[in-house]
């Protein structure tokens, strides 16, 4: 069996960024992981995408019958003569039902109410895309970048924070195979994410493009890298 295979791959990925995968599926994925950087990648892309959608979700106050329930299921009463143990303190009815109460309906949005965050339907799969992960010097994975394939918007998600001297911008180029001459793509920000627009589609922009660089230029207009990449990384195809 070829967990590489893209709808395949993509399938793994959404059930682990979800948390449904367990057991030996989930601990022989994370060896996959350990070695694959297309599986890190997709696994990237399903978490920042669901973590968007968790982020707009309103919260939700229960009412206290269900958090009396749930500490009645969670916690039965113990006898008067005994100490109350330290787990019981420490993961109250409250603190753990809120928990629960948060993944299950982050997952109940993504599968099922997309509308109500006011985002557009989650499919069984991601969408066509170029996606993007850059490391630092040390190999710490530090930038997502992913676009539509036929979209002109290219979001980058900083996974760390990024040192960037005053006076200076980091430039996302786009570095074509077979020894092309790099593009400058946008200025991607210090931290947080952002949507860099672009001057065609993605299709047209990255389907010649094997790898993304980010140096620190002292402006957006540069028309070459002038220094070394402080990040660099492969831009694949995800279809």
């Amino acid at each position: 069996m070829n967990l590489l295979h893209p709808p395949r791959l993509d399938a793994l990925a959404r059930d682990y960024a979800l948390g449904t995968m367990t057991g030996g599926a989930r601990r022989r994925f994370e060896q996959l992981l350990r070695h694959s950087r297309a599986a890190e990648m997709a696994v990237l892309s399903w978490q920042g995408h669901l973590a968007t959608l968790a982020a707009t979700v309103p919260p939700l106050t229960p009412r206290d019958q269900v958090w009396a329930g749930l500490e009645q299921r969670l916690f039965p009463a113990e006898p008067a003569t005994s100490r109350p143990s330290w787990w019981r303190m420490l993961w109250s009815g409250r603190s753990l039902g809120g928990a629960l109460a948060g993944v299950l309906l982050a997952v109940a949005v993504v599968r099922e109410q997309p509308g109500w965050v006011d985002l557009e339907p989650v499919h069984e799969s991601l969408p066509a895309s170029y996606v993007g992960l850059l490391h630092d010097g040390s190999g710490k994975p530090t930038l997502l970048a992913s676009s539509r394939r036929h979209g002109r918007a290219l979001t980058v998600k900083m996974l760390q924070p990024l040192a960037i001297p005053v006076g200076r911008v980091a430039v996302l180029w786009a570095l074509p195979r077979q020894g092309g001459a790099p593009f400058a793509v946008g200025v991607v920000p210090a931290q947080g994410s952002a949507t860099l627009a672009l001057p065609d589609s993605a299709e047209k922009l990255f389907f010649g493009v094997s790898r993304l660089g980010v140096s620190l230029e002292a402006g957006p207009g540069s028309a070459q890298p002038s220094g070394e990449f402080v990040l660099s990384g492969d831009c694949v195809k995800l279809w």
